[in-house]
């Protein structure tokens, strides 16, 4: 039996809680491929769970802004440079630098890029014209010579085929079938037992998503409790306003948890939020995982109104859209759905029958005929 043929896939993130690549990692190693995922190692990284393929953290020594992508990629290009490998996957344009470079050194090894976002319109950029062209141009540069190109949904596969006439895949970022094993009691995961939940999940709690004005709501609603579990740079400011509001006993915080974790909150919830909002072309045409994963957790969704987003929600009737998105429109949606019991457990059954068919495993179909199996 000959060696596996070794695939590193790269991200800029610590590895912890990227669901999207961890899921097709380990679709690579059951395609017969020995895996090695790369990140970084943070201040504030926790250890990781045990994988079935192999990581790498490189510690820098900067933690963002230009220093640390050009760190990041140099060290990731000469990581790359100096080992075998027969496929590299390039996860958004911030790892695209490197593996390009190292590609080029490997004449034999196919490079992949999947792109999880329109990244040169994401917020981060907006307002810095300097930084926002150097992205431009690495992504002008790079993006044509590139011979497989995948993305998140049929809207930014639209956009980058419009832009570089080439054909795009589209492997949504959605759940696999969940089949807990154990599930926790509300007790032993520290939440209400005797009050209606509504949880905003992910690791991207960030500003302006929504997260801010679902807090303000909370002023509006009895008897329920709003969570957050996952992490974004929004967190510290909202701790300040449930605080100054004295809504210490409507907000509850949760860190970021592994994915089986955090489903287990997902599960004893009522309501799942994703409240995205369309200032700007990345948002506009996002696709959130927590859409997939309350559906997956029988959780009945309320949304904005993003044009992915309620395609799966209206097509499969597993939520309610907010035409328009304010704290007191949203406190009004969630306390008309509370109120409703039937359409509540209505949503509840239409998630479970949508489960079957929108999940990673349909997904893994797309992936088949960009990674095929290879010989063992």
């Amino acid at each position: 039996m000959g060696k596996k043929k070794k695939a590193i896939v790269s991200v800029t993130n610590d590895l912890y809680t990227d669901n999207r690549v961890d899921k097709v990692c380990t679709f690579l190693v059951n395609q017969g491929y020995d895996v090695t995922l790369v990140g970084r190692l943070r201040k504030t990284s926790q250890p990781l769970p045990e994988r079935i393929y192999k990581t790498k953290r490189m510690k820098l020594s900067f933690d963002k802004g230009a220093l640390f992508y050009a760190a990041f990629n140099f060290r990731l290009f000469w990581f790359l440079a100096f080992r075998k490998a027969d496929l590299l996957v390039s996860n958004d344009l911030d790892t695209l630098l490197g593996n390009y470079a190292a590609s080029k050194l490997k004449p034999k090894c196919r490079l992949v890029y999947d792109s999880h976002e329109y990244f040169t319109e994401v917020p981060e950029l907006e307002g810095r014209k300097r930084v926002k062209r150097t992205w431009e141009g690495i992504e002008s540069w790079i993006f044509p010579k590139l011979k497989t190109v995948y993305t998140v949904n049929e809207s930014i596969a639209k956009l980058y085929e419009e832009k570089y006439k080439k054909k795009i895949f589209v492997v949504r970022n959605v759940s696999p079938k969940w089949n807990p094993q154990n599930l926790q009691s509300k007790q032993e995961l520290g939440i209400p037992e005797h009050k209606t939940i509504i949880i905003l999940q992910g690791a991207g709690i960030n500003i302006h998503r929504g997260a801010e004005e679902a807090v303000e709501a909370m002023k509006y609603i009895e008897n329920a409790v709003l969570i957050f579990v996952g992490d974004g740079d929004v967190i510290p400011a909202l701790r300040e306003t449930v605080s100054r509001e004295n809504l210490e006993e409507k907000v509850l915080f949760f860190s970021k948890r592994p994915y089986q974790e955090m489903m287990q909150f997902t599960y004893h919830a009522d309501i799942g939020l994703t409240l995205d909002k369309s200032n700007n072309i990345n948002y506009q045409f996002s696709l959130p995982n927590k859409v997939f994963d309350y559906i997956h957790a029988f959780t009945p969704i309320i949304c904005t109104n993003l044009v992915e987003v309620i395609r799966i929600v209206i097509t499969h009737d597993v939520g309610e859209v907010m035409e328009e998105f304010n704290a007191s429109k949203l406190a009004e949606k969630i306390n008309a759905l509370v109120n409703n019991v039937g359409r509540l457990n209505q949503l509840k059954a239409n998630c479970e029958k949508a489960a079957f068919l929108e999940n990673w495993e349909k997904e893994c179909e797309i992936l088949e005929e960009i990674y095929p199996k290879v010989d063992q």
